[in-house]
């Protein structure tokens, strides 16, 4: 009705500046990165940690936890799974905002060019949250908020263009195929 019609013509006219994103950068020095072989996704006791481990030391990184296990912290004990290695300087962008596919794409090839200057990392990650909140997840299915509303994905790419994808979506919700 005259209803739709009205906010389709404010979106059309407002969503640019509506839903341009923000962007931060940060810099994170003396970073402990772990060791990732991107043919092994299981890891190799004192030769590479696995993508569980990765995992979990990104969300640690995303979320200024410090690395150092320290038995004075009331918030986190957790330290860089093993084997590390210590990256002086460790470059962070953060967008937030309503981010289409295609500009995701276009984030995944920038990155991808990173490789062809010679930068010294061996891999680097582009995370991708949903809302927690979020209406819809993948597939036919609703978005079941419950208790965390773990709605995101991750890619994991190395130098020689190998990359690892992984899914994280609550315990209601579909994966993809």
């Amino acid at each position: 009705g005259a209803e739709g019609s009205t906010l389709m013509s404010y979106f059309s006219k407002n969503q640019i500046q509506a839903l341009k994103p923000k962007i931060t950068f940060s810099t994170l020095r003396d970073l402990q990165c772990p060791v990732l072989q991107s043919n092994d996704l299981q890891g190799k006791p004192e030769e590479s940690c696995s993508t569980e481990e990765l995992f979990e030391w990104l969300g640690a990184v995303l979320n200024q936890v410090s690395l150092d296990n320290k038995s004075s912290s009331f918030l986190s004990t957790y330290c860089c799974p093993e084997p590390n290695t210590v990256v002086e300087k460790a470059f962070l962008c953060t967008i937030t905002g309503f981010i289409i596919p295609e500009k995701i794409i276009q984030l995944l090839e920038q990155l991808c060019c990173y490789f062809s200057e010679p930068k010294l990392a061996y891999w680097l990650t582009l995370t991708v949250h949903g809302f927690a909140d979020s209406p819809v997840s993948w597939r036919e299915s609703e978005h079941g908020f419950h208790k965390g509303g773990e709605n995101l994905y991750n890619f994991v790419i190395f130098r020689n263009l190998d990359y690892w994808l992984q899914m994280a979506v609550g315990a209601h919700d579909d994966c993809p195929p």
